[in-house]
């Protein structure tokens, strides 16, 4: 008899124009829970300094990944799917704060492959001169993170399925 796993609150992390808005509605409906777009908790501040071409620093991003934290600890147990880019580990120590349960999916993949999905993007407010910044900062998870790391080429359908069979290969918490 298989084992009900309680539903996870998953955030689908990674540099901009790795397709954490594409894949994670996709991976959301896979999973049968509600989905969350993580630009959407930015406040306004943030939204018009990155349209400007200014990168976000730590003190931006605290309350952002702060209403983050707090979606998925309202999902705990019930289930979700979140956007975020999550570089920096300190960044997903919060998210983890917040939320302890939550497993990451890192969409990884080479820059050139990502840099020409961001030039192809309509009306996203991040351009790709942040690009650079956003691989600077990144910290890929580490061996005491829970989550996985899944390559973005293919299309998003093959996408999430390599990332619902990486999260499905995760040993799960006992519940």
């Amino acid at each position: 008899m298989q084992q009900l796993r309680t539903p996870q609150v998953v955030v689908v992390m990674g540099v901009a124009g790795t397709g954490k808005t594409t894949v994670g509605p996709l991976l959301a409906a896979r999973l049968g829970v509600p989905y969350a777009e993580g630009d959407d908790f930015h406040p306004q501040a943030n939204i018009d300094k990155m349209s400007a071409g200014v990168p976000l620093d730590d003190e931006d991003r605290w309350p952002w990944l702060d209403a983050i934290g707090a979606w998925a600890h309202g999902r705990a147990g019930l289930g979700g799917v979140v956007s975020s880019s999550a570089l920096k580990r300190s960044y997903r120590d919060r998210l983890r704060a917040a939320a302890p349960g939550v497993v990451f999916v890192h969409l990884t993949g080479d820059r050139a492959l990502i840099e020409d999905r961001m030039a192809h993007r309509q009306g996203h407010f991040m351009p790709t001169a942040l690009l650079d910044s956003q691989f600077a900062t990144l910290q890929p998870l580490q061996s005491d993170e829970a989550g996985v790391a899944v390559d973005v080429t293919g299309s998003p359908e093959e996408i999430t399925a390599r990332a619902v069979k990486a999260l499905d290969a995760l040993p799960h918490p006992a519940a």
